[in-house]
């Protein structure tokens, strides 16, 4: 197994991991989230590499449904774990972070939210691949979202 430690921001109440190997952006952790989205503005999103592929996409969340543009980063890397060709949903809201990150993202690994000492731990299990595959998927009008190892 493989394990690694993001730190988290103390300055804010919700967990928020700071991203060192992606220009030290803040990304929320949200268990809840089945989409992996970008809250920012998305002319930083676009000098990030991020390419809009569906414009207008309705999905639910933010205690509601709300829409937003598909975007595909060409990699996108959370401490060891590697999501080529990463999709990521931009839809503008005031969070004090710059995206957030799903639950989905983190299938078949062991993740733990330590709150008192401010870290996010991740295990990859020996079974698991460090190398990610985010795929979504517009099933009848729905945003439903995959991920497996490589």
């Amino acid at each position: 197994m493989n394990q690694f430690t993001l730190r988290l921001r103390e300055d804010v109440q919700r967990p928020t991991a700071i991203l060192t190997n992606f220009s030290h952006l803040h990304a929320m952790l949200d268990t809840g989230a089945v989409l992996p989205v970008w809250v920012s503005n998305e002319t930083l999103l676009k000098s990030l590499g991020g390419v809009p592929i569906a414009p207008d996409q309705p999905f639910g969340g933010f205690g509601g449904m709300t829409t937003g543009t598909i975007y595909r980063l060409p990699t996108f890397q959370i401490g060891e774990l590697i999501f080529p060709e990463f999709p990521i949903i931009a839809s503008r809201i005031d969070l004090p972070c710059q995206m957030i990150l799903s639950a989905t993202m983190f299938n078949g690994l062991i993740y733990e939210i330590d709150d008192w000492n401010h870290k996010f731990n991740v295990t990859i299990p020996d079974h698991e691949s460090h190398v990610r595959k985010l795929t979504i998927e517009d099933k009848n009008g729905t945003l439903h979202i995959l991920c497996t190892g490589e």
